[in-house]
């Protein structure tokens, strides 16, 4: 099932080129075009704001938008360059490219863990940590699944989870080719430390006995 796509609001910009778009600048806004899609290219502008708190926020270019236009029908998108300012870096044009429903895109979907309380290695004081809280999918653009679910019910201490081993939506495939790892079940750091002073009294135990042995000879 495909989640809610985000909404990308813009402004049609009118006039092009340098000039243009620096009023455009003057104005707040950030100057931008969106193409393909077999329709002609589509000046847009967005506030700089709005656009600043998306970029810093992470995943833009790898994210899918839902972007509105006042008197243009609603469209997917999907960001393919942010021109930036060579000294402040701050964003000064942007590209968006428009997406056909069968497009194949690559885009980062959020793992959901369920049923840690069932978990055995949980259960005797183990943590789940997650290596991968997101896994970058190879989907259509309109069949993208809303989350990745792993079930963590049977795992035990050192446990892992692997791309593998989990149940990809239809029609999604890793981007990367190889068995990399989603999550794993640690041992408690106490439980760890336990072990090891153990294993410490056991070595210093045999040193004695060793010793022991050479004063009676």
């Amino acid at each position: 099932m495909a989640g809610e796509i985000p909404d990308l609001v813009a402004l049609e910009r009118t006039g092009t080129g340098k000039g243009a778009a620096r009023k455009t600048r003057r104005e707040g806004m950030v100057p931008g075009v969106v193409f393909g899609g077999d329709k002609d290219p589509l000046p847009i502008q967005i506030p700089f704001n709005e656009l600043f708190k998306r970029l810093k926020a992470g995943r833009f270019k790898s994210t899918l938008w839902n972007l509105k236009v006042e008197g243009h029908e609603d469209v997917r998108v999907i960001c393919r360059d942010v021109q930036r300012d060579v000294v402040k870096d701050l964003p000064t044009h942007l590209d968006l490219m428009r997406l056909r429903r069968t497009t194949k895109i690559a885009l980062y979907i959020p793992v959901e863990f369920i049923n840690e309380d069932e978990a055995p290695g949980i259960k005797k004081g183990g943590v789940l940590t997650v290596v991968r809280p997101e896994v970058e999918l190879l989907c259509t653009a309109g069949d993208i699944p809303e989350k990745i679910t792993v079930d963590v019910a049977g795992m035990n201490i050192n446990d892992v989870v692997t791309i593998s081993s989990v149940d990809l939506p239809e029609g999604t495939k890793p981007t990367i080719d190889r068995d990399f790892v989603i999550a794993n079940v640690s041992a408690p750091t106490g439980l760890s430390t336990s072990d090891d002073e153990e294993g410490e009294e056991a070595e210093v135990a045999v040193d004695e006995v060793e010793v022991v042995g050479k004063e009676e000879e």
